[in-house]
């Protein structure tokens, strides 16, 4: 007797999808659902409930019902998409350059909810098919509806030099009006009254319906990060030189401008070089290390030097732009640190020193109550001379390292954040190249 004569036994077929329903059930951790092998039981035994309600049953030579018959299929594929994208895959387009040269701007990846584990929705009521907005800018979520955070088991965790996906952090707040602007840098540099009376009103998002990102991440729960020169340096050992990563370098020529089709072979961004003639070269130029020693092979050019903000320099960003926006730190994007990630059940000493390194993680992310009275810290009304973290957290950096705003900009990465993890590339187009010249036939299908 073959598989086929085995599953029209009902029983048989009862037993294989009750085993499958429930090895699902016990993933979930969700026991209420064993309810539902009733309606296992039903579909493969009984048969007394017409569960697909909507699918005729022809007779021999009756007529098939054309909007029946798709009415069926689009139901079975909404149902079959909305479970692999929560459970499985899902898809994702690079909307920026912040990822150049290893993620190109125009990439559509599909996303691995596996490989750290998927998340059940926190925003269950959901349009199908959105992730926050509707075309017409308006919210495809409703609140009434919100469910505590809690991650299914995964085949594995997020690791140093892995690319992630993930809830932007300051995504909780979201302009109206410059919904793509960190709300928060604004106030700081801005005042509050000032930015929503120009740039307000403001919406409130859920975590699970932030705007997602896609970074590297550099440093995991415990580890210690500093960046020196340019430099990541995790624990006090450089990071492996990733392929792909790259930063700005001025680059001196002859007095002309390079070739566009040179610099495109070097994979170069043109839109963001800036040619100076009074240099004369380019005063920015993106560059992979691989890149900048061919450019200086080139005959047109003079030299080539990498941009770094040195602490306490000129051209250094402000302090208010740099986390954790403390003024007595003279942290820039090129040397930044030394900062520890916090790790969940570590626990740390709390003063007016290190608060503003873990402020948002205690009143924001793990939703406690935190007030200053008289110069000392209290956390819940209690007085809080330490602090035990409740997560873990991530230190993401772009691989574009002097065009990303990344964890140097906005702090540590919440674990409810991660979304999953980018597995392949599987189309990707150049928005600055007429069709079908924009298509990078090199990048589809390209696993990562």
């Amino acid at each position: 007797m073959d598989f086929k004569q085995l599953y029209h036994n009902r029983w048989l077929r009862f037993a294989f999808w009750a085993v499958l329903y429930t090895a699902w059930v016990v993933w979930l951790g969700n026991y209420w659902f064993l309810f539902g092998l009733a309606v296992v039981f039903d579909l493969n035994v009984t048969k007394k409930v017409k569960w697909a309600f909507w699918r005729k049953k022809y007779k021999e030579g009756e007529k098939h019902n054309v909007f029946l018959d798709w009415l069926d299929a689009i139901i079975f594929a909404l149902v079959a998409v909305i479970l692999i994208n929560i459970f499985l895959l899902q898809a994702f387009k690079i909307p920026s350059s912040s990822m150049e040269n290893s993620l190109m701007t125009g990439d559509y990846l599909f996303v691995s909810k596996l490989s750290y584990g998927p998340k059940i929705p926190q925003t269950p009521l959901t349009i199908p098919f959105t992730h926050n907005v509707l075309p017409s800018g308006k919210e495809s979520y409703s609140t009434a509806v919100e469910w505590k955070y809690r991650r299914l088991k995964g085949f594995g965790h997020v690791e140093r030099g892995d690319y992630v996906v993930f809830g932007f952090p300051h995504g909780d707040t979201v302009l109206s009006r410059y919904p793509s602007e960190d709300y928060y840098t604004h106030v700081r540099l801005s005042g509050r009254q000032f930015v929503l009376d120009n740039y307000g009103p403001v919406k409130v998002r859920p975590a699970d319906k932030k705007d997602n990102y896609v970074k590297r991440c550099v440093a995991v729960p415990g580890d210690t990060l500093s960046i020196v020169d340019g430099v990541v340096m995790v624990n006090g050992s450089p990071l492996p030189q990733y392929e792909g990563v790259q930063n700005t370098y001025t680059v001196v020529t002859s007095g002309q401008r390079l070739n566009p089709r040179i610099l495109d072979e070097m994979g170069v961004n043109v839109s963001e070089t800036r040619y100076d003639a009074s240099l004369p070269g380019y005063r920015m130029m993106p560059l992979t290390a691989e890149a900048a020693e061919r450019m200086k092979g080139l005959s047109a050019v003079v030299s080539v030097s990498q941009n770094i903000q040195a602490k306490g320099s000129p051209d250094s960003d402000n302090y208010m732009l740099i986390f954790p926006f403390d003024p007595a730190l003279d942290w820039t994007r090129d040397n930044y640190g030394p900062l520890w990630i916090p790790e969940k059940g570590a626990e740390v000493r709390l003063d007016l020193a290190s608060l503003p390194l873990y402020r948002r993680i205690i009143e924001v992310y793990e939703g406690h109550d935190l007030e200053i009275k008289d110069g000392e810290i209290y956390i819940d009304g209690q007085a809080a001379e330490t602090y035990v973290f409740e997560q873990d957290y991530y230190f993401m950096i772009g691989d574009n390292r002097h065009n990303s705003l990344d964890s140097r900009y906005w702090g540590f990465v919440p674990e409810d954040h991660i979304v999953g993890k980018p597995v392949v590339v599987w189309f990707s187009s150049d928005r600055n190249k007429p069709f079908p010249k924009n298509i990078r036939w090199n990048r589809i299908f390209k696993f990562l």
